[in-house]
């Protein structure tokens, strides 16, 4: 079995004379463009599956780095079971290396090559924080929380006790504005992402904050997805 990088947009998937095709999310820059010592799973779009999608996971070896290739056009609801399950298979291997981590693979349009982001210590939470601004009193330190709620429609709610304005809706242009406006000492930024979002829609959302530069607050590994 081999697998062949087309960069740009797509990776290609040969296995047994079979080609199938993945469309890679994109996004116009990544800190990370070279990564040594892999094995790679793949999360197809396949209209005629059921679920609408196919995970190829043969290859993966717990022992390194795992490149999880995903069409953008999946949804998360499509994708994050998928995700939970390549998690515990790495955390519960017989063979571990701490050092090891998992990325998702892009297409970086600013050098037309391939970038990842990481997703290592992410904890995906099938459940959400329905009410934002009274979920906010709930927090280790209310007094420096944010809550972020990104819908299917593109639309964006943030609640914050660093804005002037508790709740504002945004759209992704204006992301990382206010983001900054909510960056404080001690902060805490809990993401929300809409189950039917799509992986390339997710991808823009993680690659936006990831270019962000926060100076005080972080942003945490739990994220939540709702319905």
């Amino acid at each position: 079995m081999k697998y062949i990088f087309f960069v740009f947009i797509l990776l290609v998937f040969i296995s047994c004379g079979n080609e199938k095709v993945v469309q890679l999310p994109e996004i116009s820059h990544s800190e990370i463009s070279e990564i040594n010592d892999v094995s790679a799973a793949y999360l197809f779009y396949d209209e005629t599956a059921e679920d609408g999608m196919e995970l190829n996971r043969k290859n993966l070896i717990s022992s390194t780095n795992w490149l999880v290739n995903v069409d953008k056009r999946l949804t998360l609801k499509q994708v994050i079971p998928n995700i939970q399950y390549l998690q515990n298979k790495k955390a519960n291997a017989g063979h571990k290396n701490e050092n090891a981590k998992n990325y998702y693979t892009c297409s970086d349009t600013s050098n037309k090559n391939l970038g990842f982001i990481e997703f290592t210590d992410i904890a995906y939470q099938t459940e959400s924080l329905d009410n934002y601004s009274g979920a906010i009193s709930n927090f280790e330190d209310s007094n420096n929380s944010t809550a972020i709620a990104f819908e299917a429609n593109n639309g964006i709610t943030i609640a914050s006790t660093s804005l002037k304005t508790m709740i504002v809706e945004t759209t992704k242009d204006s992301l990382s504005y206010y983001l900054k406006k909510c960056d404080t000492i001690n902060g805490i930024i809990l993401l929300n992402f809409n189950e039917d979002l799509s992986f390339q829609n997710y991808i823009d959302y993680k690659s936006i904050m990831k270019q962000t530069d926060l100076k005080h607050t972080k942003i945490s590994n739990k994220e939540f997805i709702f319905n």
